[in-house]
Order: C-alpha cells, then structure tokens, then sequence
C-alpha cells in the first residue's frame, strides 16, 4: 500500500516512536512537583521545548504545547483578539485558511466583530500588498498560512508580516504544512503547528507568542503552559514531537529535493497520461512533497474508491467526497476546477518506484471512471446544429452537469450557446473551468426556477 497523504497525517517518525516509548518510564510524574520523579519529568518537559523552540526560531519560554494544532489556533486567535479588544475586533485572513482559521473567524463574527477575507490568485497565493490594503485602524489581528493544506502553495509571509508590522497588527501564522521542512522566515508574532504533520504523534500542538505581542488567555486557566494550555501534560508525546521535529528538520533539505523531483514528475507526467486534468497550484513556491490535480468528467469519490483499491491513499477536495456536498474552499477561492480533485502528499521515504506505479495505475482508472459516467470523448459537431440547447441537471451531482454540457457543445454551431440547468454547488465553479480548459466562453449565471442556469457560448 502506498500512502501518499502526508498532508492530512504522516507517517509516524522512526525517532517520535523511540523517544515516546523511553520517555514513558521517564516522563509519567507530575512536572510541577519536587520530588525526584517530578524533576525527571520536567527536564524532560524543558529539553523538548527547548528543541520544539529552536525549530521554530523563538525563545523557549515564548512556546507552549497544547493538545492539537486546532487548538493551538483557536487558543491563538481568541488570545490575540482579547488582548487587543482596545483596538477593535476586526480579524484579516487569506481565504484559504485553514479551517480552523475560518471557524475562530466565524466565532468572532457571531460575537459582534468582523473580519475580512483577502482573495487568492488562480495559483492560490495572495497579493502581499492587497494583504496590506485590508488591515484598518479597528484590525486586532491578521492571520496568514505560511503554506497551503491542499494545493501546498506558499504565502508570502515576510513580506505581510512586514506590512502588519508597519500597521501594528500582529501577524498570527498557521505553519502546521511548513514547520517540518523548515523555520517561516519574517517578522511573525504568533505561529501555530501540529505534531503529526511531520511524524510526532497526534494529540500535540506547537503555540508561540513572541515577547511583546498582547496577548489574554480565555477560559479557564492553571498554572500549566503559562496558562495558555490547562491541564496534564502528555510528557511523552510532547518529547517525541519535539524529538522527531528536530529529526525531520535534519533531513528536510536533502529530502525536499528529492521528493520536489518525484513531485515535478507527477506534475509534468499526469497531464501527458490523461486527457483533460489541470494540474492546480503554482508551480515554483510550493512545498516540496505536494500536488495537486483535478479531472474532467471524473466523480471524485468513485475516483479515491479505485485509487484506494490500487493500493494507493490520496485526498480530494472535490464535494463528491465531502459529507457538506460543497467544493473545497480553497479550490473555490482559486477559481479552479474542483471534479475529480487529487491531493497526493508524499510522504518522507517515498520511493521513486512507487510513484511510477502511480503513474502506470492512474490513466486506466481515470479512463475507467469516465467510462462508467459515460463521460464523452472530443465532441463533434452535429449534421444540423441547433441554434441553442438547454440541458436540464437539476438534482445531479458533479460532474454530471460538467459531463452533459459536454456532450452536446458540438451540437449547437459556433456562436450559438448552452444553457445548463445546475442545483450542484459545484457546478457554479466546474463549468467556468471546463469552459477556460476546452477553450469556450463562459457567458455567465442566470436566476432560474430551480437551481441556476449557467450559459457557456461555444467558440470552437
């Protein structure tokens, strides 16, 4: 079986497994007592800050573990608005946060505040200086990703911490995709991670608030974690984070070349072998192990279904694989095709063998997907072409709207138009951009009875 979802959760790290089993005999007192056991424990507890510290490139008593990466930006976003509820409750993040992100902005707006979403380019990447342009006087903080969980572009951080710095907004930065393979450059203030996306063990999460920066813990506190993170410590998972982070860390530059390799492959490759695929997220500032693609006319969770009985586990952000029935948030941010959507994220070791396997394996179970769908090949035009068709996909989910629109585009003459009757969500964002991939004109969306009708002009 070849795993290729690192992005969700990697493998566990030779080092996490071996530092978690030799520091439960060491570290199962309490760190705040005394006694010889409880001193054992908290220069256990001290040591894996200091190492968590040093990947992060902040002072040891600016980081605290905290129970996941969810909470580590909850307790972040909270914090930071708290303590800066005297310059107002205003919150600016990129509109591909994580989700995580979006729930504390939701939370913020359900109490009374705002916030302001920056919009990406196609590649997923925001503009530093339109970033900077949302910032206002009532703005308590901005949060930016230093990479992207699904299409692994990279922000630019830096270049916004510098523009909130000049603002006096601190910059929180969600680097739970990035910390593994290297510290975020710039002039952050706040940065969270998470321990299983790069081999430590789930249940850990990396909080750091530099010196300076207001910031007030809500809810209950104790004295644990500097009160930013109650109750016990889980010692021997916090030490095999730490452990494996600084493991990883050694490693990270020759293995990011080697999977960047395996990677440009994938990307170059996979549009070769299979017809109508848009490889999405930009092509240089990207992390190294991941890519993304999606395919025309392919249903996204019969797709992962085959590539799982091949022996392969890939994500998707495509809705036919998600229990909302809406497309990913990013891919929508993007404006890019959201069918048939493929996350592969290689894992550390990943062998070159396996991803030419993948490669032999994908086109025949693309091919087989469409087949099934009865997807259409080239379409040709028709002896008598109608002056325009309506196709009717109310209550079909994608890619069947996707699907019949491009049965019948030669049907009409060049000029004439398709109208698509669509209730899928997706469906307002896949026939845009099948229209820019097929090379026709996406007139636009009208109100209709039911759903909506997207009308697409054929140009070719």
């Amino acid at each position: 079986m070849s795993y290729f979802d690192a992005a969700s959760s990697a493998p566990p790290h030779p080092v996490a497994r071996q530092a978690l089993l030799a520091s439960l005999d060491e570290g199962w007192a309490d760190p705040a007592r005394l006694y010889r056991e409880g001193r054992r424990a908290g220069m256990l507890l001290d040591a894996a800050r200091e190492a968590a510290a040093e990947a992060v490139g902040c002072r040891p008593d600016e980081l605290v573990f905290t129970s996941s990466g969810t909470r580590a930006v909850h307790t972040a976003v909270s914090g930071a608005l708290s303590g800066r509820r005297r310059v107002g409750r205003h919150l600016v993040l990129s509109a591909v946060e994580h989700s995580s992100v979006l729930h504390a902005a939701a939370a913020l707006e359900a109490a009374g505040g705002s916030f302001t979403e920056v919009p990406v380019d196609r590649t997923g990447a925001v503009d530093a200086s339109g970033f900077g342009r949302a910032l206002r006087a009532d703005t308590a903080l901005a949060c930016l990703q230093s990479a992207n969980h699904e299409v692994g572009t990279e922000q630019p951080v830096a270049a916004a911490a510098e523009l909130c710095a000049a603002a006096g907004v601190p910059l929180l930065v969600d680097a739970a995709q990035s910390l593994g393979w290297g510290p975020v450059e710039g002039g952050w203030s706040l940065l969270t991670a998470s321990a299983h996306k790069w081999g430590g063990p789930a249940g850990v999460g990396l909080l750091a608030v530099r010196k300076g920066v207001r910031f007030a813990p809500q809810g209950p506190v104790d004295e644990r974690e500097s009160g930013r993170a109650s109750g016990f410590e889980n010692i021997p998972a916090v030490v095999a984070a730490a452990a494996s982070l600084r493991a990883v860390r050694a490693e990270a530059e020759a293995e990011a070349a080697r999977l960047r390799a395996l990677v440009d492959r994938i990307r170059a490759e996979v549009p070769r072998l299979v017809p109508d695929v848009e490889v999405v997220g930009d092509p240089e500032r990207r992390l190294p192990h991941l890519v993304t693609f999606s395919c025309l006319y392919v249903d996204g969770e019969t797709l992962l279904h085959e590539l799982d009985r091949a022996d392969f586990s890939v994500s998707s952000g495509s809705s036919c694989t998600s229990s909302t029935l809406t497309p990913s948030h990013v891919l929508k941010a993007m404006g890019v095709l959201t069918e048939g959507n493929v996350r592969v994220s290689l894992p550390t070791g990943t062998a070159a063998a396996e991803v030419d396997r993948f490669l032999e394996v994908l086109p025949g179970v693309v091919a087989e997907v469409r087949l099934r769908l009865g997807a259409p090949g080239a379409p040709a035009p028709s002896p008598a072409p109608a002056a325009s068709l309506v196709v009717d996909s109310l209550g079909r989910r994608c890619p069947v709207p996707v699907i019949e629109l491009a049965k019948v585009i030669g049907e009409v003459p060049v000029g004439a138009t398709v109208t698509v009757l669509a209730d899928d969500e997706a469906a307002r964002l896949d026939i845009p951009a099948w229209c820019e991939m097929r090379g026709q004109e996406y007139v636009g969306e009208e109100p209709a009875d039911r759903g909506s009708a997207y009308v697409v002009r054929r140009l070719t």
